[in-house]
């Protein structure tokens, strides 16, 4: 009966999920629902899925609007009718079109008009596939009406968007949003009605004993609709099936490219190689993912034919099919991974891969995928939906009711007395809470393509946002559950760093012989890089250089690649929260300690010495030690995931892995322990294969910082640095004997160069520059040559007195040998008596008039002081512009006074802040002391509370000095930031 419902993907118009919807739907005793949101498809397959659940069929179709007009319902017939729908949505869309008056000729959908609509258009006939929708309201006139001849075409056309009053407010609020008005000034007809809800069993009788055509009409509409998509445990993907258009052809092609790769990868092909690669390729046909394989490859290969550098990592390493392919570079025998893990006939849920590249390339590559399997329409981008959060909803509603914005900081700080809000205020605190989780606009996922068997319509329609590439209107976690698996193509600035370092030694070095980067097997057992590594001397390198990595490899003592991939998942926030990080340090440290973990877990792990640290590990031990079989223990990894927790499927695998361990006899506290820690890090471990890949990148990261420092920190300052601010990475060149140099206008480039040894930083760094004036500095440099003085820069440069001024304060005419205050003299004058310049060029040359001026001087502590206001940070060590310290203690002092109190400066480099579990504040500092060695510190609540972090600079550091696992820190007692001298520009 009820054909025009609305989930909360009426995006800023409806009100709660198609979940609620059923639920609703259940509640009032109904048999078949149709979901037709406006404008949006996005609940239509969840919809479709969790029917069944609630005894319910399911009909989908749109509510097609031009605004909050209703132009007509177009409800789907069957699956083409869905796929019909959802391109003629599309394509108005795509091309930012409004959508027509009239529907087309649907060959499998069913259109209804609103009665109003059909008095607008005046239409008078009606294809078999057309209906008149009549609202509750009309039929008491409707034989009054000169439609009423068409009362055989006729159906009940109510909308469902409310469930009550509160629900009508949201409403109204989210309308005055999406029309960016007052609510006071919302108009009417941008409204629904507060009868747009279930109707009432006296309102049904009414209508039937008035017009029961108007009934068995819809209810003959709902019998000739069905929609179907296999959700079942045992579905086949929807993917594409073949790469080739022959199953047999991508087999024999897929055998191929392994036996090429075999001799590529390994010197000695042993039998429990060729044994892996027969189970996995007998795997991947059963499982119809060749062409997921071929596809993945061939995407690789374009890639590496335009020389893009890439890391394929996530539980795709597991893969050696996927190693002989060269889509990753972890080599799954030297690691014993598990394949299970990404693929095996038990899983229902698709696998992927996720593929990095660096973020200047990714586009070219998401671009050369829907250029090549664009097929008949078969390539989309997954979306993501943005929901309101607090801070959002409490400033759209404060929009709404015309509230100041201080108000609106104070009320989306949410550090406010509730008691002290006014009646507004209040008003919009309450209907915030009610707007959190509700969608309010659709946006892209951060890297999910998906490549479909039949044409992406068939599943949703598509909108087509700014980067230009269709995008479904549902996400990653319905896809997956079509069976629709996604191709992770993300941008990372490592794999940046990288392939410019290379370029930047070929350029800087080109008499040395070339790098092959992929040669990452030498750089493991290379003791060079290893004692770096173990020395936590890793600045700039992927994953490996923040301080919770720099203090996590001196305690593991990390120098082998092994140790290095169990570092980088042990690192993840579940192996720490759980408290088995600490746990796996002692257990590495001390074999004897191993002997304490429970014999089933250490026979499980006992690489790990009987401690989650993968992905992997939650299956095994779901498997081994509670008794699920693979299919419910990979469910249960997978529920780990916030997203996936809330499912019944979780819920019920959950109490079976609980129930299992007690009927086996395992102890109550045991159990308890053990799913704690499952439970605690499951949700944000790493697959071991994603954790080797990571660690292969920073393998060679780590070899271009051992052998090319110098040309790697190029290579980071050119791609917008890592886990720290620019400045630290000019500090470590230095440290490695780079001589730093000031953005130069004749040598510079917009990016940083080398130069031998000597860096000149790129004139992107300056800030306030405009970027327009970098382009026109640089391409008229190429065109005509160096600028021989400020005169001849000033006469082929356009350009106003405050940016000049950047360029002499920060030193980029020092080659001229003239004070840079005597050039900022010379310049302002000439800016000042010249008239504006012509684009046409002149005939003659007038010699610029020459003005004498008296001498004029700068310092280089002047200069330093230029350099912090147009860099953020001094090219001289930070320590000459702090006032005089009391004593030379250094960071290498610190072993010295184990256990005792000491003090000593460092410049701040970062801090960390966490919350206690009393909810209190407490602080990790890094810093830097005068000789450039890191100083780590840890701030207590009461310290941080009584002495504060008072932003960059040098701090004057008291507190004992504490050894844990090798690793030094100072537990701070007292910490006072230094002033810095006087600022001599400012002195008179």
């Amino acid at each position: 009966m009820y054909l025009n419902c609305h989930s909360y993907f009426s995006l800023r118009y409806g009100t709660f999920s198609e979940k609620e919807l059923l639920e609703l739907g259940q509640k009032h005793h109904q048999k078949v629902l149709s979901l037709t949101d406006i404008n949006n498809t996005s609940g239509c397959l969840s919809f479709v899925r969790l029917a069944a659940e609630y005894n319910i069929k399911p009909i989908i179709g749109i509510d097609f609007r031009l605004g909050a007009k209703q132009l007509f319902v177009a409800i789907a017939k069957n699956n083409k009718g869905f796929q019909e729908i959802n391109s003629y949505l599309s394509y108005y869309s795509h091309n930012k079109q409004a959508i027509p008056e009239e529907a087309p000729p649907f060959n499998a959908a069913i259109v209804i008009y609103p009665l109003s609509q059909i008095v607008s258009l005046g239409k008078d006939n009606f294809s078999q596939n057309e209906y008149i929708g009549v609202n509750t309201n009309e039929p008491p006139h409707l034989h009054r009406s000169p439609y009423f001849k068409y009362i055989d075409k006729m159906v009940l056309l109510h909308q469902v968007t409310f469930r009550h009053k509160s629900d009508f407010n949201v409403h109204r609020l989210l309308r005055a949003i999406d029309n960016n008005t007052l609510l006071s000034k919302l108009p009417k007809t941008e409204e629904g009605q507060l009868s747009d809800t279930f109707l009432n069993e006296e309102t049904i009788n009414q209508i039937e004993q008035t017009y029961p055509l108007l009934l068995r009409n819809t209810e003959a509409i709902q019998n000739e609709c069905s929609i179907y998509f296999d959700f079942s445990a045992n579905r086949k993907h929807q993917n594409l099936l073949s790469f080739f258009g022959d199953s047999n052809r991508d087999y024999k092609f897929i055998e191929k490219l392994c036996q090429k790769g075999l001799k590529k990868r390994y010197d000695e092909i042993t039998p429990i190689i060729t044994a892996r690669i027969e189970k996995e390729l007998a795997t991947i046909k059963e499982m119809d993912f060749l062409a997921f394989f071929l596809a993945n490859w061939k995407i690789i290969r374009y890639a590496k034919s335009k020389g893009y550098y890439h890391v394929g990592r996530g539980s795709g390493a597991n893969s050696i099919v996927a190693y002989l392919l060269g889509i990753t570079d972890v080599d799954p025998i030297e690691l014993d991974l598990y394949f299970e893990r990404f693929m095996n006939l038990y899983r229902a849920n698709p696998p992927d891969f996720d593929i990095d590249f660096s973020s200047k390339d990714r586009n070219d590559v998401t671009n050369f995928i829907f250029e090549y399997f664009k097929g008949s329409g078969q390539v989309a981008l997954l979306a993501t939906y943005n929901c309101f959060k607090h801070s959002g909803a409490v400033r759209e509603l404060g929009k709404v009711f015309g509230l100041p914005k201080p108000e609106l900081d104070l009320l989306s700080d949410g550090k406010y007395d509730a008691n002290k809000l006014d009646d507004i205020q209040t008003l919009i605190v309450k209907y915030s809470q009610l707007l959190i989780g509700i969608p309010n606009h659709l946006s892209v996922h951060s890297s999910g393509i998906i490549i479909s068997e039949k044409p992406i319509h068939y599943f949703s329609a598509t909108n087509l946002p700014p980067k230009g590439f269709p995008t479904v209107q549902f996400d990653m976690e319905i896809a997956e559950d079509v069976g629709l698996f996604k191709y992770d193509i993300l941008g990372q600035r490592g794999l940046g760093k990288i392939k410019d370092t290379l370029a930047i030694i070929k350029e800087n070095r080109p008499n040395l012989p070339p790098i092959d980067i992929h040669d990452v097997k030498s750089f493991m057992h290379d003791p060079k890089i290893n004692k770096n590594v173990s020395e936590a001397k890793c600045i700039g390198c992927f994953y490996v250089e923040s301080p919770a990595m720099r203090m996590l490899l001196k305690k593991l003592g990390v120098s082998t690649y092994l140790e290095l991939v169990a570092a980088s998942s042990i690192i993840r926030p579940g192996v720490a929260k759980s408290g088995m990080m600490r746990e796996y340090i002692l257990r590495h440290r001390d074999p004897e300690r191993q002997k304490q973990a429970h014999p089933v877990m250490l026979k499980i792990m006992p690489e790990t010495y009987g401690i989650m640290v993968y992905q992997e590990d939650v299956i095994k031990v779901a498997h081994y030690f509670a008794g699920l079989d693979l299919a419910e223990a990979d469910q249960l990894r997978r529920g780990m995931s916030g997203k996936f927790r809330s499912r019944d499927e979780f819920v019920k695998v959950k109490r079976k892995f609980i129930n299992n361990c007690r009927e086996k006899g395992i102890p109550e506290e045991t159990i308890k322990e053990v799913w704690h820690q499952t439970e605690s890090f499951a949700g944000y471990a790493f697959a071991k294969g994603h954790s080797a890949s990571y660690a292969v990148e920073s393998y060679q990261s780590l070899f271009l910082k051992t052998y090319y420092p110098l040309e790697y920190m190029v290579a980071v300052l050119n791609n917008g640095g890592g886990f720290y601010r620019t400045e630290t990475y000019v500090h470590e060149a230095r440290l490695h004997g780079a001589h730093i140099h000031s953005p130069d206008i004749n040598i510079s480039q917009k990016q940083s160069l080398i130069k031998g040894k000597h860096i000149y930083l790129g004139l992107n760094h300056l800030h306030n520059l405009d970027t327009d004036l970098i382009d026109k500095i640089l391409l008229e440099r190429n065109r005509n040559g160096s600028y021989k003085s400020i005169e001849n820069f000033l006469d082929r440069i356009d350009t106003g007195s405050e940016q000049i001024e950047i360029l002499l304060r920060i030193g980029a005419f020092n080659y001229t040998g003239i004070n840079r205050r005597e050039l900022l003299w010379k310049a302002l004058y000439k800016l000042n008596k010249e008239i504006p310049k012509t684009q046409q060029n002149e005939l003659f040359k007038h010699k610029a008039k020459e003005i004498f001026l008296p001498k004029l001087n700068s310092t280089k502590l002047e200069d330093a002081f230029d350099q912090m206001e147009i860099l953020g940070y001094p090219l001289c060590n930070p320590f000459h512009l702090a006032e005089k310290t009391s004593n030379n203690n250094l960071a290498t002092d610190m072993e010295s006074f184990l256990n005792t109190e000491i003090t000593l400066y460092g410049y701040l480099v970062t801090r960390k802040r966490t919350v206690t579990v009393k909810g209190q504040n407490m602080y990790f500092g890094t810093f830097l002391d005068k000789k450039g060695q890191w100083i780590d510190t840890v701030h207590f609540p009461p310290v941080a509370a009584k002495y504060p972090f008072k932003g960059q600079g040098v701090y004057e550091l008291k507190g004992k000095v504490i050894d844990e696992f090798d690793f030094l820190s100072i537990e701070i007692t007292q910490m006072y930031r230094i002033s810095y001298i006087q600022d001599p520009r400012y002195t008179f």
